[in-house]
């Protein structure tokens, strides 16, 4: 029946059909309810900017007077706000600090020294007061670093460490600074630790790995010299929701500072949207718990955050303003000076023009890590429940980079390179699995990893084995100096002394540095000696030179002088 065959009353226009038909359709959207927390920011219910310090101390904050602090309150006044900056800083109007952040003539360093004199309440009034091209010309300004980078997940659906290595390799090549995986099974988290750690100093010397898991373990593989960062160190908005978590402000400092004592790199991860997913919002709006959740990470004294929404995007994205919402934490915590890992991590469209407007505001201004978990796998295979990119992306990502000249940390890499590196990878895991006395990698195992797009093309593992080699990882106390030295009995010495190099960072503590990223020679760049200097036209990080070359170059692009020749 078609749509003129129907009864009037029922009848819909061939238009209608056709939206209806349209992928957004499938998203989904909800009223806001700000009772309840179910609304992005602009909240009835958030409340008025207010500090009063007597004797060095914040007796009064945003209407609550000390004795009423929850222990958020508490850990931000105490912590996170600069008592010596503060009532001067909560004296300006709100209109008057955001129009500050966003005039490219004021100084980042002047920005800085008010903000952290603002509290919650205030910060949430001067983001709320403008628009998300605002934002977009305040983030230019204020992320840490002067160059954007980008963050790869490399997972396997069955946790398979041979996929892990190929992707991971591949990953590197193709530009990631960081990469990060998580398992279905967590026993097997040893094995695709290390396949992670091996693939990306193969693609490129330099690269830091992180496993996310339960903190004991992840802590442990970090300190074993295993994985090199970490990130999954969650912070929440309401006293209610950390206390679900059986934990505290204090403790999530206690933890950061043993990661530090390690030579660790480490950022908290929080996100708008956390809070009422998970029932205590305690009424008031997503953006207004982030911020405290930010403060909550700039008192604890970590290098930055992952946020953006994360694994709770849907949650904003469902609401008006929602993804506007998303784009101001980001801004936030660069005003906070804190390190920005700004999310897109998470799926949460069926619209692929959805997806790309929610990663705008920050591929276009650019943030320390544009992308806090860009696939680098099918996301059928990713772990972390899907991201709003994936390899089947990477041709767009670098077409958008190239079309508007902004930099999203991305190169195209030719498949006779990515076939090389992807079989060194595996090899080289071979290599490592055979001096640790782990069950073995076969050839058929290196030939199908080389060529495979998702887990389904891998040769099954016996994964009984698997998971007793990955205890046996854990019992006889292996580190990184054993892959070092396992490497290097395998005829991988390159792939070792790139691994030597990571490890080395542990003892500089260079990495500790806010925003720190190794480049292929092992140097970091950082928001200490790649300090962000963007200052209006002309000035700041721009695309050039040999990266911008690099840039240009796209799987098919034709010959100027010879039209029916196509240039790598």
């Amino acid at each position: 029946m078609t749509s003129t065959d129907r009864p009037a009353q029922n009848r819909h226009s061939t238009r209608t059909e056709i939206l209806d038909a349209r992928p957004v359709q499938l998203d989904g959207f909800v009223e806001e309810w700000p009772e309840v927390g179910m609304i992005a920011m602009e909240s009835p219910y958030d409340p008025e900017p207010s500090i009063r310090v007597e004797d060095g101390v914040i007796v009064e904050m945003d209407g609550r007077e000390r004795a009423d602090f929850d222990f958020l309150d508490q850990f931000i006044a105490d912590h996170a706000i600069d008592v010596s900056a503060a009532e001067e800083a909560m004296a300006l109007d709100a209109q008057e600090i955001a129009a500050r952040v966003v005039d490219p003539r004021v100084p980042r360093q002047d920005i800085l020294h008010i903000t952290r004199g603002l509290t919650p309440a205030k910060l949430l009034d001067v983001v709320e007061s403008m628009n998300v091209v605002e934002i977009m010309m305040a983030m230019q300004k204020m992320r840490a670093r002067r160059t954007p980078a980008n963050q790869a997940h490399s997972t396997s659906a069955r946790d398979n460490p041979v996929q892990v290595a190929a992707d991971a390799a591949e990953a590197a090549l193709r530009g990631f600074a960081e990469l990060e995986t998580t398992l279905g099974v967590v026993r097997y988290a040893p094995l695709v630790a290390i396949a992670l750690q091996i693939g990306g100093q193969t693609g490129r010397g330099g690269v830091i790995t992180q496993c996310a898991l339960e903190e004991a373990t992840e802590l442990e593989l970090g300190m074993r010299g295993i994985t090199a960062y970490a990130e999954t160190i969650s912070v929440y908005g309401t006293e209610s929701v950390f206390v679900d978590g059986d934990d505290t402000p204090w403790s999530k400092a206690f933890l950061a500072s043993a990661y530090a004592s390690r030579g660790i790199k480490m950022r908290f991860t929080s996100g708008t949207g956390a809070e009422v997913q998970m029932g205590n919002a305690e009424g008031k709006s997503m953006l207004y718990l982030e911020i405290r959740c930010i403060q909550v990470a700039k008192g604890a004294g970590v290098q930055g955050l992952q946020n953006g929404s994360i694994s709770c995007i849907g949650v904003p994205g469902a609401v008006p303003s929602g993804i506007r919402a998303v784009a101001a934490e980001n801004l936030v915590a660069s005003m906070l000076d804190l390190e920005c890992a700004s999310g897109n991590d998470q799926s949460f469209s069926h619209s692929p023009m959805r997806r790309t407007a929610r990663t705008m505001p920050q591929l276009l201004p650019g943030t320390d890590f544009v992308v806090s978990g860009y696939s680098g796998v099918p996301n059928a295979d990713n772990m972390f429940a899907g991201s709003n990119w994936d390899p089947e992306d990477y041709d767009d990502w670098n077409t958008i980079q190239r079309d508007l000249k902004v930099d999203g940390g991305l190169r195209h890499v030719a498949e006779k390179e990515v076939l090389a590196v992807r079989g060194k990878a595996i090899r080289a895991l071979q290599a490592v699995f055979a001096g640790l006395d782990l069950p073995p990698i076969t050839d058929e195992e290196v030939d199908a990893g080389i060529y495979a797009h998702g887990s389904e093309e891998l040769p099954e593992r016996d994964v009984l084995e698997d998971l007793k080699a990955a205890k046996s990882v854990m019992d006889r106390g292996i580190t990184g100096l054993d892959l070092v030295a396992a490497l290097e009995k395998g005829g991988f010495r390159d792939v070792a002394e790139n691994l030597l190099g990571v490890l080395r960072q542990r003892v500089s503590g260079d990495l500790l540095q806010t925003s720190a990223i190794l480049d292929g020679d092992f140097s970091v760049r950082s928001a200490i000696n790649d300090a962000n200097d963007y200052a209006g036209p002309g000035t700041g990080y721009r695309p050039s030179g040999e990266r911008w070359e690099e840039m240009k170059r796209l799987r098919h692009v034709l010959s100027a002088s010879n039209p029916e020749q196509e240039v790598e």
